[in-house]
C-alpha cells in the first residue's frame, strides 16, 4: 500500500505521515528531508544554491543515511531547500530513488509537495495536509523555540509565505491537491484529532477502492 501525503510547509504532514505509517506497519520517507539534504550538501561541497548544477552535483551524491542529520532540521536550512527544490534537474535525480522506496514492500507513506502528483500518482490513498498561514507559522516558531532558536514569529510567518509562493509557483513539480486527494485541515485540530481524521478519510478511501474490485 502506497499512502501520499501532500501540503504546505508546518501543515503537520510530517509527524501525521510517521504515525500513519507506524499505525499500518509501512515505511516512511520525509521527501523534505531529501532536499535539505541537498541544501546542505551543495554548500557543503562548495556550491551556490542558485547554480542548478551544482544542486544537481550534490544531489547525485547524497547519502541517504544522512537523512536523520539535526542539522537538517534549522529554518536556514528548510529556506535553503526550497531554493534547490526549484530546480528540475535536482528533482530528476531525486525522482528515482522516491519511486523505488515507495514501491519496495510492504509499502510506503510519503510526504512531500509533489508526491500525489508526480512521484506516486497512482498511490492508494492521498492526503493533502493544510492549515492557514498564521497556524501553521505559530507551530513552526514553537518548534523553533523548543530547539533554542531565537527568532520573531512574524520572521516566521513571512518565511513560510514566502515559501508558500515559491512552491506553488515554480514550474517544476508546482504544490498543488491531487485532484483525487482528500483534504485534511488541520488548523484547529491537535496532532491526535488529526491523526484520528487522517485514519478516518484513508480507511474511507480504501474502503471506496475495495467496492471497485
Amino acid at each position: 500500500m502506497i499512502i501520499a501525503i501532500d501540503g504546505p510547509a508546518a501543515s503537520g504532514k510530517g509527524t501525521l505521515a510517521r504515525r500513519i505509517a507506524i499505525h499500518y506497519g509501512l515505511r516512511h520517507l520525509d521527501t523534505g528531508a531529501l532536499y535539505r539534504a541537498v541544501a546542505r550538501d551543495t554548500r557543503a561541497l562548495g556550491g551556490d544554491l542558485a547554480d542548478a548544477q551544482a544542486a544537481a552535483r550534490a544531489a547525485s551524491q547524497l547519502d541517504i543515511d544522512t537523512l536523520s542529520d539535526p542539522a537538517l532540521r534549522t529554518a536556514g536550512v528548510g529556506e535553503a531547500a526550497s531554493v534547490v527544490a526549484r530546480y528540475p534537474e535536482v528533482r530528476a535525480v531525486l525522482l528515482e530513488y522516491q519511486r523505488n522506496f515507495a514501491l519496495a514492500a510492504p509499502g510506503a507513506v510519503i510526504d512531500g509537495r509533489d508526491i500525489g502528483t508526480v512521484i506516486c500518482p497512482d498511490a492508494d490513498v492521498k492526503l493533502f495536509v493544510t492549515a492557514t498561514p498564521e497556524e501553521r507559522a505559530r507551530r513552526r516558531f514553537l518548534e523553533l523555540c523548543q530547539n533554542g532558536v531565537q527568532i520573531e514569529e512574524s520572521e516566521v510567518l513571512a518565511d513560510i509565505m514566502a515559501r508558500d509562493e515559491r512552491d506553488r509557483s515554480r514550474d517544476a513539480s508546482p504544490l498543488r491537491q491531487a485532484e483525487d486527494a482528500a483534504l485534511l485541515e488541520t488548523t484547529i485540530l491537535d496532532i491526535d484529532a488529526a491523526f484520528r481524521a487522517a485514519i478516518d478519510l484513508i480507511e474511507a478511501a480504501m474502503g471506496r477502492a475495495g467496492q471497485g474490485d
